[in-house]
């Protein structure tokens, strides 16, 4: 049986922990969730009013956004 170690983040600590990411950007993906297929990759939990983003999935969700190209 395999586990993952998954790690959430919010908002502001993901931006802190990745710079590269500004907190309004990072907003403006979660708000079009649904049209930029963020929603589909599993990496946005809500807890609440509470807003969580898995650290791997979001990142399998960037490289899928350059067509999975390194």
């Amino acid at each position: 049986m395999t586990v993952l170690a998954l790690i959430y983040l919010t908002v502001n600590q993901f931006t802190e922990k990745h710079p590269a990411f500004t907190t309004g950007g990072l907003r403006s993906l979660i708000f079009n969730e649904h049209s930029n297929g963020l929603a589909e990759s599993g990496a946005i939990v809500r807890i609440g009013r509470k807003v969580l983003i898995s650290e791997e999935k979001f990142f399998i969700w960037v490289e899928a956004q350059n067509g999975g190209q390194k």
